[in-house]
């Protein structure tokens, strides 16, 4: 099937397939700062072999997984030899939204509300929306900030809040079987041409923050432990 370029990413080059989806290719390159991994960071940093495998091997098994449970995702097929994955055309909200579910306050919900919530203690399965901007620091957005700024309907913010919370169950649920505790997770949603809210881009280690018996996981062991 031919395929055209159109969009390269960080970790990911976007393709248009010929049947009206498109097609990830993962790739070896990671974010990160002066050769050290960091999730968080904007710009890629280093090359590990291999990752864009393990990346691409823990979306399918998410998104198989949410699929089945009759949550809406992008996913369609993948191929392992190619590191690729086949996925429903989507639109992003906006010029990009990250949607973050949290079990635990630590990271930067700690460092904004210290004042009102000792680092580590649970959360409700808390969710809250960032604009993806660099330069601007991902700055919050509420739902009716959303809405105010026309990025989503009222409706869609609902459903991203409702799927976002069953989603990170699934994924809490899976690695808690493991002997992993779910922190927090970073999720990425879009809408089809009827405006149905999915879940897209990827489900990998680098987009959640795990622990085991209060140790935090760096992604690359937690991509070893979960296959192991």
């Amino acid at each position: 099937m031919e395929k055209k370029l159109i969009y390269t990413g960080k970790t990911k080059d976007v393709f248009a397939l010929e049947n009206g989806n498109c097609l990830l290719k993962f790739k070896d390159d990671c974010t990160g700062k002066d050769g050290v991994f960091d999730p968080g960071e904007n710009s890629v940093g280093l090359t590990i072999d291999g990752v864009g495998d393990v990346n691409l091997r823990m979306s399918i098994y998410f998104f198989e997984k949410i699929n089945a449970a009759g949550i809406k995702t992008h996913y369609v097929n993948a191929n392992l030899q190619d590191t690729t994955m086949e996925v429903l055309a989507a639109k992003v909200f906006g010029k990009g939204l990250e949607v973050i579910c949290r079990y635990k306050a630590v990271g930067s919900f700690f460092r904004r509300y210290s004042d009102y919530i000792a680092e580590g203690a649970d959360l409700p399965a808390y969710v809250e929306t960032t604009f993806k901007n660099d330069e601007k620091g991902d700055p919050l957005v509420t739902k009716d900030g959303l809405v105010d700024l026309g990025v989503m309907t009222a409706k869609q913010y609902d459903d991203i809040k409702d799927m976002t919370q069953k989603i990170t169950k699934i994924v809490a649920d899976d690695l808690k079987e493991k002997g992993l505790d779910l922190y927090d997770i970073k999720f990425e949603f879009g809408y089809d041409k009827d405006g149905s809210v999915m879940l897209i881009d990827e489900i990998a280690s680098g987009n959640m923050r795990v622990y085991k018996n209060g140790e935090y996981i760096d992604p690359m062991t937690l991509s070893e432990l979960f296959f192991a």
